[in-house]
């Protein structure tokens, strides 16, 4: 696994993001990494992460998926370009499309492990699977459609 987060290599002016921006103290905070062909973070919800007693409110888990989905994109984008993370121009992606099936209650205070696997990667959009994990468990399965950023986006 890579010593360095994807979202670690985001410029500042594209790190807002509630869930993984690391200019938004308020988010999520949510690191990426590489681990072999696939990707991979964690994330332990917080007790306000709740939906009933006991579990994880869905909304949050489909938050860690997009945002699990959308900087694994940005890292292959990298890597086709054979470019290193972070250098510019910039290679953000965003969200086209998110479909979510919840399999299992996911439950409260236990680490969440995100799995994501590439189904396609093509110059302005990538598809990635997330697996949402618990103890083993999977709670969650996403797809994310990951578009380019469009220019219109950049903050002037």
């Amino acid at each position: 696994m890579n010593s360095k987060a994807f979202q670690a290599c985001y410029p500042d002016d594209l790190s807002h993001c509630y869930g993984c921006g690391t200019n938004n103290p308020e988010g999520h905070q949510l690191k990426s990494y590489w681990s072999g062909e696939k990707t991979i973070a964690h994330f332990t919800p917080e007790p306000y992460h709740t939906a009933i007693p006991g579990f994880v409110y869905g909304g949050l888990i489909a938050s860690l998926i997009d945002c699990h989905g959308t900087g694994s994109a940005s890292a292959m984008a990298y890597q086709c370009e054979d470019r290193e993370m972070g250098s510019s121009p910039a290679l953000r992606f965003v969200t086209a499309a998110l479909n979510i099936n919840y399999l299992a209650p996911t439950p409260q205070a236990v680490e969440l492990e995100l799995i994501g696997t590439f189904v396609e990667v093509k110059e302005r959009k990538i598809i990635v699977e997330v697996t949402v994990s618990a103890k083993g468990v999977t709670c969650a399965k996403g797809t994310v459609i990951a578009v380019k950023m469009p220019t219109t986006m950049a903050v002037k």
